[in-house]
């Protein structure tokens, strides 16, 4: 079996209990313009240009047969229409400005990567995040590495947005040690206005989840003017209350580093703008929540 991976981080120290190595898979249902992987919201594989890294030599445009990489200004430009993402011109790219981000692998080539690091898994108690994008888009693929990983004894943890059907999480969930789900917004119409999607099949799901007595923690993606405001905070406090098994929230203060990674991916909209929470937001939001009698963290 294969599926699309965009990258594999060893060593994260972030992404659940212990140290790990966390498998980005590639594809994502919503359209969050504060995504910090915005490589990972298209299924297919895709070109990026790393501006800093360009040299100007263009050998990329030599190499291409389709004539769809151009530069303009000293800024290099891909025709989308006319790349069939043959990979040329990555591999001619002496400086490595232009990469190929998503690449098919099997189950058994990422599971080599996953245990390479056993011996850490052991020691710290980790083991394997798998993330995207969102991974319950490649459910088989995924099911297949969460079902490898607990065969060789190796704790499992999925960081998703529970956007799918629930038949098939509910199928996958028997080989998830520990959920890491995100909540964004908690009223319906906005958070379709923000994301693309309703989020009653993420609540519904989650809920779900709880009733199995599946351990999950809560990532809470803070932006301002997006969902920092009292009403979304109280209710989001309310309804992780409500939840067994589930008494945690991490608030994960936006930040720009994702940026430069959309404006590489040469988009042809612009990225959406906004500001980093402060300080006093970050307490502020941490006080609503903890009147929930919830643990807050901020951070990862």
């Amino acid at each position: 079996m294969e599926g699309t991976v965009f990258n594999i981080k060893r060593y994260a120290i972030h992404d659940g209990p212990g140290i790990r190595t966390t498998v980005f898979l590639k594809g994502c249902p919503l359209w969050c313009p504060w995504c910090q992987n915005p490589e990972g919201i298209s299924p297919v594989p895709e070109l990026i240009w790393r501006e800093q890294r360009c040299i100007g030599c263009r050998d990329c445009e030599d190499t291409c047969l389709t004539g769809a990489l151009s530069f303009a200004d000293g800024s290099l430009r891909i025709d989308r229409n006319l790349c069939d993402l043959c990979g040329q011109c990555a591999l001619s790219c002496y400086p490595q400005a232009l990469e190929m981000v998503g690449r098919q692998m099997t189950v058994d080539e990422v599971m080599t990567e996953v245990e390479k690091d056993t011996v850490f898994y052991e020691q710290s108690g980790g083991g394997i995040t798998v993330s995207g994008g969102e991974p319950l888009m490649q459910a088989d693929f995924l099911g297949a590495i969460l079902r490898a990983s607990k065969q060789s004894g190796i704790h499992t943890t999925l960081d998703t947005s529970g956007y799918a059907e629930q038949a098939l999480l509910l199928r996958i969930a028997e080989y998830v040690d520990l959920f890491l789900w995100d909540l964004k917004i908690m009223d319906d119409e906005a958070h379709r206005k923000h994301t693309g999607v309703s989020n009653s099949v993420i609540l519904d799901n989650l809920k779900a989840m709880s009733r199995l007595g599946k351990p999950t923690i809560i990532r809470f993606s803070l932006i301002p003017g997006v969902n920092d405001h009292e009403s979304n905070i109280r209710a989001m406090g309310a309804f992780v209350t409500s939840l067994d098994d589930v008494d945690r929230i991490d608030i994960l203060p936006y930040h720009r580093a994702w940026m430069d990674k959309y404006r590489g991916l040469i988009r042809t909209r612009e990225p959406a703008v906004f500001e980093p929470p402060s300080a006093k937001l970050l307490k502020a939001t941490e006080t609503k929540l903890a009147e929930h009698g919830l643990k807050i963290r901020i951070g990862g």
